[in-house]
């Protein structure tokens, strides 16, 4: 049964302020995933030593891995990924929009991957949303409509998920459900699925949000001591099924 796992990764910066890529790459590989979406992500920043985190963590998984940059200043870069074992292509990135009345607000953008499970391409976007409500409004009726969830090449299994940094009253999580079903809704198992924060979770901000042809299994955060220390997030675990 495939697993798949999102995880705002805080720059691979813990609970107690130390900077660990292996402690996070531990963390994923204790859950054996299949595959991967991360947010909070730097690429080559002076301020997490110039390390490529993203290609980091995918070696330390053995995964392939795709890369978008939301924030780019010159040689710097700051984003989200999605990294497999499964066959895989790149289908698109892009940013999201922002709000027009706030203008330093941080980019924000998405990810889209298809990967091949059993003959079958699933297609898995994976985004960050911003922090202000009017602001991730905007974004998610963005990723609802033709550029995303209607693109004219999105069909068949699919699954959005990541860091949506609005829980399920939410008008974005009213937006996303309207397109595809909350993971957690279908689970037979009630597992938590609070992620945030991560020493004392209370929030669901982060969110899987699948097609009809997904089956899902359960959706879980791990609540360990290393997963409460590794980030400020859980990481959010769904396992499931093709029909």
């Amino acid at each position: 049964m495939p697993r798949i796992v999102t995880y705002n990764v805080h720059r691979c910066v813990g609970n107690d302020r130390r900077l660990n890529v292996d402690r996070v790459v531990e963390v994923l590989a204790k859950l054996r995933p299949d595959i991967v979406a991360l947010q909070e992500l730097d690429v080559g920043r002076k301020r997490t030593g110039h390390v490529d985190q993203a290609h980091a963590i995918a070696k330390g998984l053995d995964m392939a891995c795709h890369f978008h940059a939301a924030l780019t200043v010159e040689e710097e870069r700051y984003g989200d990924a999605i990294l497999t074992c499964f066959p895989e292509r790149l289908v698109q990135v892009g940013p999201l929009p922002g709000y027009d009345r706030m203008k330093a607000l941080e980019p924000r953008g998405a990810l889209w991957v298809e990967v091949e499970i059993g003959g079958t391409p699933v297609q898995i976007i994976n985004t960050h949303l911003g922090l202000v409500p009017r602001e991730q409004q905007i974004q998610a009726t963005w990723l609802a409509g033709p550029a995303w969830l209607e693109h004219p090449h999105r069909s068949g299994p699919t699954i959005l998920l990541g860091d949506f940094n609005a829980t399920g009253s939410s008008v974005v999580y009213r937006t996303l459900t309207g397109k595809l079903a909350a993971a957690r809704n279908l689970s037979p198992r009630k597992s938590p699925t609070s992620t945030f924060p991560s020493q004392l979770p209370v929030l669901r901000i982060d969110h899987l949000f699948v097609s009809p042809e997904i089956r899902v299994s359960d959706v879980f955060a791990p609540f360990e001591p290393l997963t409460r220390l590794a980030s400020d997030h859980l990481p959010l675990v769904m396992d499931f099924e093709l029909v």
